[in-house]
């Protein structure tokens, strides 16, 4: 699988793993305590919806155009709000042409005390991410190999915070990468928030990845999925999210927010979803 973000951005995975993120710092603020989040595989920050790629897909219509025209609950949509307010932020009112990437997103909700560190590889993106922050002394955008950080940058200074793992499945071993990234870097910082990504189209490596998981010996992981549409396995049907350590909130959040993103999100019917405890919690 090849996973560019520039012809997906926005779509229904990156409103799944966006409202996962933006859920996981609001509860990073509620103590005063300084966090840094480290986004391991930034990409370019900001996409720009009426480019040639994401007008090739479209994608963006059936993911963060449907979430913005839905009709919620007032308790529901306050869930959204962090997500939707970030989206807000990078365009002019009323307009949805551009989209925030995970780590505008995060660095929208950052209050003046915490950081973010933004790892990317590829030099065009890297580049670009430059100047999404340039100026901006809360943020640091490295150019590096995103599975390289989670040995280097782990675990920060402010002891408090979130790793983002957001691989753009380009080659092979993925699964494994992020297998091995995770134990060693909780081996250096047991205590740390951890956000993986991943995409479900392969359902055997799926399947593997999270027995894998669970035979880990790593605590309290949280496997959040959803899918769009029965399985293809020649079609990118779904992605999920696994979580280590998660906050306590979270599971009650996503209670109530993951059946109505497969209601918004389904293709052409209800999506379907689950939220998988893979390891005990700590006792």
């Amino acid at each position: 699988m090849n996973y560019r973000h520039a012809f997906h951005a926005g779509n229904f995975a990156d409103v799944v793993k966006h409202t996962v993120l933006t859920r996981i710092v609001v509860y990073l603020k509620r103590k005063d305590k300084a966090f840094r989040v480290i986004d391991t595989h930034a990409g370019a920050g900001i996409y720009d919806l009426s480019s040639d790629q994401a007008q090739r897909t479209g994608e963006w219509r059936s993911g963060i155009g449907r979430l913005i025209e839905a009709k919620l609950d007032e308790k529901t949509r306050s869930l959204f709000i962090p997500l939707l307010d970030s989206v807000a932020s990078v365009n002019e009112s009323g307009a949805s042409s551009r989209y925030p990437g995970s780590p505008a997103i995060l660095r929208h909700l950052l209050r003046k005390q915490d950081r973010l560190t933004a790892i990317e590889l590829h030099p065009e993106d890297a580049a670009l991410l430059r100047q999404v922050f340039a100026g901006d002394h809360q943020v640091r955008v490295i150019e590096l190999d995103g599975w390289l950080a989670l040995g280097a940058h782990v675990p920060p200074k402010e002891k408090r915070g979130l790793v983002v793992v957001d691989p753009p499945f380009e080659k092979p071993g993925e699964f494994d990468r992020m297998l091995e990234s995770l134990k060693k870097a909780h081996r250096r910082w047991p205590g740390g928030i951890y956000a993986f990504w991943y995409p479900i189209k392969n359902r055997t490596a799926v399947a593997a990845f999270r027995e894998a998981l669970a035979q880990s010996g790593i605590p309290d992981i949280l496997d959040v999925s959803l899918e769009i549409r029965r399985s293809t396995e020649e079609r990118f049907d779904g992605s999920g999210m696994i979580v280590v350590n998660p906050p306590y909130l979270l599971r009650q959040e996503l209670d109530l927010l993951l059946p109505t993103l497969a209601k918004i999100l389904g293709d052409n019917a209800p999506g379907s979803f689950a939220i998988d405890q893979l390891t005990p919690e700590r006792s």
